[in-house]
């Protein structure tokens, strides 16, 4: 992944906290090349995240028009671990995405990368490139 698309991520779960924040990963195949913020909708966004249907359609959309693919979501654990709680095992597709979760005291602490498999999360190695 891209060091600003790691510090975009970061900066997002901080701005905020004390609630989780949501987004878009941008890239090609398990390079995650650009993050993109989106609305949390959940009705209670300190427990759960919802990222906002627009913002999924809207980057469906210019993946289709040439622009990079969604390969990926973003949210934070404002008050927990970087990784899958029972809620987000629960909800993931299975569809082969990568999960990335900021965990910590304020989103801050740690940034860990999951792929949601048919058969629950594998965790995923990563490496910061620059760009």
């Amino acid at each position: 992944m891209t060091r600003r698309a790691a510090d975009a991520m970061l900066a997002a779960a901080r701005a905020a906290h004390p609630f989780e924040a949501c987004g878009i990963l941008l890239g090609a195949g398990s390079r995650i090349d650009a993050f993109v913020p989106a609305a949390n909708v959940h009705p209670d966004p300190a427990r759960r995240f919802e990222i906002d249907p627009q913002a999924l359609i809207d980057a469906h959309r210019a993946a289709r028009a040439g622009g990079p693919a969604l390969v990926g979501y973003f949210h934070s654990h404002p008050q927990g671990p970087a990784a899958p709680s029972a809620t987000d095992r629960a909800m993931a597709a299975g569809d082969g995405r990568i999960w990335a979760i900021a965990g910590g005291d304020a989103g801050v602490c740690d940034l860990a990368f999951f792929r949601a498999a048919q058969d629950g999360f594998e965790t995923l190695c990563s490496a910061i490139i620059e760009g």
